[in-house]
């Protein structure tokens, strides 16, 4: 669907002042360039200012019979005809010729004439024409309007010639062309192309096709190159590809059959519509070879040929057009620049340079091809992924049409029709990421499009554009030059006739009284002057007073064609003229689709200007001034909506700048009427309470809030009176209002919690009492999850206490405080550095001295986070704090600030990361003694943890050389380090020498399995070396060896058993162990 707008793009015209009919145009640099029809004459005229003056006028060396500008460059390029044969000729620094007896210089593609005189001394401000030879025939031509290169179309290849500019002295730098590269189109003759940064588009009467050129791989080795490889990136198509197989074989069989006999022109088989986007489009049929001829270190491309495109269309009946008339027309690739591109790349200096030594942007954001059939013009979107942007429908025939960032321009026979495009809306989620977030917003491509304006103008013939210039060529068709004549002629006729029939009347002759003269004034003028005459001249002579002179010619009419430049307007001016005519349908219906749809087709405009990059400072200021204000405008208009876009009128709002209060005003009902708020603005207001970046209110405001949710959404009065902004509200008016909510029948937990928050902002102790006692403990926390800000507000590093938490910590309520905080971590309401930084704040003030660094509520959070999360990477987090937390302590020997909520039995019955203490940890530091210590739950805390599965012990190494093994505390606790590392042998060795009485109960804990062996390789020798040296007075010692001996015993064999016994050792010791080996060896 079209809409139809009767806005004004077009500000002015004028018509320029050429003296001969146009036979070709062109412009580009705001300049407009004419060739007579038939003529070798160019001239140049500047569109800019007023009356379009002559800039100059040359010569040509043939007969022109295509010709185009280059903006990058400034050249123009033509196909000529001289003595039958055509020739391709480029005419750079033609603004020269605007001097009289300015010089020309003709000299042939790569040839200067360095040593020649003409080169020497003062650089020549002269016009050169540059011969291009070709192999074949040049029948089309195109400009890439990012680097300046020229695409020239013969009957079997395209060549692309890259533009350079030479630099011949110090002084002097002439622009020249070098063939760069050959595309081979077998079995395609191209009508037009297209070329812009690295894309080539061309078509025939009813295929399109667009390919992406690269640098070829110059490594490819030499056997590809014989095999016929063309590297990597060159995707060989296969030969009709898209046809169906029976119907390649049917017209082998229609020629060997009875069907061969037939006419050429007796029947003709159209293909139908296809259509093939992205890598399937090498599968189109179009074989297109390169072949590369510029140097590797100069190529603008990467690799080979990319198929980007391919669309075929088949003559189609039903819209009035012959087969004649149904052809392709005005290919055109558009890229656009945005600003934001532009401006990265001259900050990092990486801009390319063009010909003329400025800085260009590298690369277009984004590519746009636009082709079009008569009834029908298409736009596809190009770079990242290929798909199809715009369909236009034509009211008409179109003849023509062209297409730039603000508007497609296309031209019937008698209307030129101006319709809005879509481009800045792809280019804009090109450069922004954030654009269809809350955010920002844009509206999208695929929105219908409209037709601007149909302006009439009688028999157009051409149509270009440049900037804010449309060139327009009009003139009379032949058949309408006919009805003129015919017409001019009949009247002439019927006067010369009235003047006869005087002349007769005034020689006393009367036509009516005789037939035949009557019947000869109804016959031509010549044929009826020379009846006459014979009869005057057969008249007596006395009848014949009044001479006759003959008639004059008719005086030819005017010469039945114009050329004329319309101008268009300033995007401001029609942004202007489109808001004042979407409130007419504002005025109409409020909720009109139309009115958007126009408001969406003007921030479309404005956005089209912003992203332009090289937009005037002051004028880009007053857009983007005019742009918040259409946001705002849309943002109004989506929040009277309740359909599923409704939800942009926050995007919209935030994009305006406008202010909460601000925002609320404009949606606040006029007085009178009912109050009704849209839903796109209740979502704005919901997201905005949610929002850590939103103004404070005033009370006012406040207050307003409160009374506008209260009649749109009362159920949402307890999350929005727990937004922070909502603070300076009046506490009873918000009590009231929960009342009423209440005895709506609504009560809910989240409503008991923000009732008892209000009491305590009022001081009314006993109504908070009352509401916390209305509901179980554990219920509060199921409230505390629906609305996080009762407990928290804020983000980050920048959370903080409600008073409401503050109230809970002060009156010994620590467990609902860490069970709350465990359940919005587990429920993703608040990070794990959320609530660190909660509870910091909320023990700010309980927090003393350097020994309370971390607080004891924040400990019993970690602990609690501990038993119930379930994510590994949150689990090894605790860990690694908790172990910190236990070292630190232990090492000051200081106690907790406060009593933990959970002693170590807890965490070790309730956590399965907390482990059963081993025998041998409380043999190293008893019960009673750990009592003694202040520390002892942290020191019994961290010794379950080593016991546990879950603890990394490497990542605690640092942790833990903080940490003296002077005591037997923290032995423990480095044995038990040590013996999860693997270092069971140095273990054995630091309880030997500090608590022997351990070793046997650490042995059958830990020598097991593949450390068994650790029983007589390690642990039987180190305590006969170390009883011997005792002088057997050390008893522990003894039973330890003992107890060794039996184990020993038991797993070795007689032999093995009496090659480990010492030589100097007591037989009565050890022959008992000996004899019980032997006697279990036997029984086994």
């Amino acid at each position: 669907m079209v809409h139809v707008y009767n806005c004004h793009p077009f500000a002015s015209q004028q018509i320029v002042p050429t003296e001969q009919e146009p036979g070709l145009v062109c412009c580009g640099g705001d300049a407009l360039f004419i060739v007579a029809a038939g003529g070798c004459k160019i001239e140049a005229y500047q569109m800019r200012e007023d009356g379009c003056p002559l800039i100059c006028r040359f010569a040509t060396m043939g007969t022109v019979h295509k010709i185009l500008h280059s903006t990058m460059g400034d050249y123009l390029v033509t196909i000529e005809e001289k003595n039958k044969a055509t020739y391709l000729r480029a005419y750079t620094n033609w603004r020269y010729q605007a001097a009289e007896k300015t010089r020309v210089g003709v000299r042939l593609l790569g040839h200067f004439l360095r040593g020649s005189a003409s080169m020497r001394g003062i650089p020549k401000e002269q016009m050169e024409i540059i011969e291009i030879p070709l192999f074949e025939t040049p029948l089309c031509l195109a400009c890439c309007p990012v680097s300046g290169d020229l695409l020239v179309g013969c009957a079997k290849t395209l060549v692309l010639f890259t533009l350079r500019r030479q630099t011949l002295s110090d002084r002097l730098s002439v622009l020249d062309f070098e063939r760069l590269l050959i595309l081979h189109t077998k079995g395609w003759t191209p009508s037009q192309l297209s070329l812009c940064g690295g894309y080539v588009a061309m078509h025939s009467d009813l295929e399109v096709l667009v390919l992406q050129l690269e640098k070829p791989q110059f490594e490819m080795t030499q056997q590809q190159q014989s095999d016929g490889g063309d590297g990597e990136g060159h995707q060989e198509p296969r030969p009709n590809a898209l046809l169906p197989q029976d119907m390649l074989s049917g017209d082998s069989d229609m020629k060997k059959g009875g069907m061969g006999n037939l006419e050429q022109d007796d029947f003709y088989m159209f293909p139908k519509h296809q259509e093939v986007l992205g890598d399937q489009a090498k599968d189109c049929g179009v074989c297109v070879t390169p072949e590369w001829t510029g140097a590797e270190n100069e190529s603008h491309f990467n690799t080979g040929v990319t198929y980007i495109l391919y669309r075929r269309f088949a003559p189609d009946f039903f819209q009035g057009n012959t087969v004649e008339d149904t052809h392709l027309h005005s290919l055109q690739l558009y890229p656009v620049f945005t600003s934001k591109l532009g401006s990265a790349d001259e900050a990092k200096g990486k801009g390319k340079r063009g010909p003329d030594g400025e800085a260009t942007p590298p690369e277009p954001s984004c590519i746009f091809c636009f082709f079009s059939l008569p009834n029908t013009g298409y736009v596809y979107s190009l770079k990242g992924s290929v798909e199809l942007v715009s369909a236009y429908q034509y009211p008409e025939k179109a003849q023509q049409a062209v297409i730039s960032g603000h508007f497609l321009h296309v031209i019937t026979k008698n209307a030129l029709q101006c319709y809005s495009v879509r481009c800045s809306a792809v280019a804009a989620r090109a450069e922004d990421p954030y654009i269809d977030t809350t955010m920002k917003a844009c509206p999208p491509f695929s929105m219908e499009i409209c037709a601007l304006r149909i302006q009439l103008f009688i028999g157009l013939k051409g149509l270009w554009h440049d900037n804010n210039h449309i060139v327009l060529l009009t003139a009379a068709d032949v058949e309408d030059k006919e009805e003129v004549e015919r017409a001019a002629k009949k009247s002439l006729e019927t006067k010369e006739n009235k003047t006869l029939a005087g002349i007769l009347l005034a020689v006393g002759i009367e036509p009516s009284s005789n037939p035949a003269l009557e019947s000869l004034l109804s016959k031509s003028f010549l044929e009826a002057h020379k009846r006459i005459m014979d009869t005057l001249k057969s008249a007596p002579v006395s009848s014949r007073k009044t001479s006759v002179t003959k008639p004059k010619e008719p005086v030819e009419s005017d010469h039945g064609w114009n050329l004329y430049v319309v101008n268009t307007v300033p995007s401001l001016t029609l942004y202007r003229e489109m808001v004042e005519y979407s409130k007419k349908y504002e005025m109409s219906d409020p909720f009109s689709l139309s009115c958007i749809h126009l408001l969406s087709e003007a921030h479309l405009l404005l956005l089209a200007s912003l992203l332009e990059p090289k937009a005037d400072p002051a004028q880009r200021k007053e857009i983007q001034q005019a742009y918040k204000e259409n946001c705002a405008q849309l943002a109004d208009c989506y929040s009277r909506f309740d359909n599923r876009d409704c939800h942009l009128a926050l995007p919209y709002y935030r994009m305006s700048g406008l202010s909460v209060t601000e925002v609320i005003k404009r949606n606040m009902p006029l007085p009178g009427c009912p109050p009704e708020f849209g839903k796109g603005f209740m979502f704005f207001l919901r997201h905005t309470l949610d929002e850590e970046d939103t103004e404070a209110f005033t009370q006012e405001t406040a207050n307003t809030v409160l009374d506008i949710f209260s009649v749109a959404e009362p159920a949402q009065l307890p999350h929005v009176l727990s937004s922070p902004y909502m603070l300076s509200c009046e506490p009873a008016l918000a009590l009231a209002h929960l009342e009423r909510l209440e005895a709506a029948g609504a009560p809910s937990v989240t409503l008991m919690l923000a009732k008892a928050s209000l009491a305590l902002r009022m001081g009314d102790t006993q109504l908070y009492q009352q509401q916390m006692e209305s509901h179980a403990e554990m219920l509060h926390m199921y409230g505390f999850i629906e609305e996080p800000k009762l407990l928290l507000l804020g983000r980050g590093e920048a959370v903080t206490p409600t008073p409401l938490a503050r109230h809970l910590r002060h009156n010994a309520q620590e467990g609902l405080l860490v069970a709350a905080a465990v359940a919005l971590h587990e429920n993703s309401k608040v990070k794990l550095e959320e609530a660190d930084f909660f509870f910091q704040e909320l023990c700010k003030e309980a927090r003393e001295g350097p020994g309370a660094c971390t607080p004891q509520l924040l400990v019993d959070f970690w602990e609690a986070l501990l038993v119930a999360s379930s994510q590994d990477a949150i689990i090894q987090e605790l860990l690694f704090r908790l172990t910190s937390v236990y070292v630190d302590r232990i090492t000051r020997r200081q106690p907790p600030s406060a009593k933990p909520l959970k002693t170590a039995d807890d965490l070790i019955n309730s956590c399965v990361h907390y482990g059963e203490l081993y025998p041998w940890v409380t043999i190293l530091t008893p019960a009673h003694l750990r009592r003694a210590q202040s520390y002892h739950e942290d020191l019994q805390k961290l010794q379950s943890l080593l016991c546990g599965p879950t603890l990394d012990v490497p990542s605690i190494l640092p942790l833990l050389k903080l940490l003296p093994d002077s005591d037997n505390a923290g032995l423990s606790i480095h044995v038990l380090v040590g013996t999860r590392l693997g270092h069971t042998e140095r273990s054995i060795e630091r309880l030997l020498d500090r608590c022997p009485q351990a070793i046997i109960s650490f042995a059958h804990d830990e020598l097991k399995s593949t450390k068994m062996a650790l029983w007589w390789q390690k642990l039987f020798p180190e305590l006969c070396a170390r009883t011997r040296a005792s002088g057997d007075e050390n008893s522990i010692l003894l039973t330890a060896l003992k107890e060794t001996l039996v184990v020993v015993a038991m797993e070795l064999n007689p032999l093995e058993f009496l090659e480990l016994l010492p030589d100097d050792g007591t037989a009565a010791f050890f022959l008992p162990h000996l004899l019980e080996c032997s006697q279990r060896h036997l029984m086994t």
